[in-house]
């Protein structure tokens, strides 16, 4: 299973699931070791499939950094913190994303939308 870090060690994503809002905004990049890179989206895209099937899932995209990058970006919209927290809990997607090699460092946090 990929290894999970915060990006922000005093809110990590599972304490942020505590939070009844929406709509969410879950940005998750992945550190992806060069050798894994190309067994990786077929693993990925297995999971956005199921993802997309759940109730309160928007929209996904995939962003891949520039210049030989390692990492990837998954930016997901959903309508609730409570929705992610269910997909996510799930036991399907559990196993899933029990498939994906240790050296897979994955740093996912919600956000929200302001206005600036």
């Amino acid at each position: 299973m990929a290894e999970l870090k915060s990006l922000d060690p005093s809110t990590p994503m599972f304490a942020q699931f505590a939070e009844k809002t929406g709509p969410i905004v879950l940005a998750n990049t992945f550190l992806v070791p060069k050798e894994r890179a190309e067994a990786f989206l077929p693993l990925f895209r297995r999971q956005a499939e199921f993802m997309k099937a759940q109730p309160g899932f928007v929209s996904l995209q995939m962003h891949k950094g520039t210049a030989d990058s390692r990492l990837l970006m998954n930016v997901a919209v959903w309508e609730t913190t409570e929705a992610l927290a269910a997909a996510f809990g799930n036991p399907e997607f559990q196993r899933m994303a029990a498939e994906f090699p240790d050296d897979i460092v994955s740093y996912p946090h919600i956000f929200e939308r302001i206005d600036v």
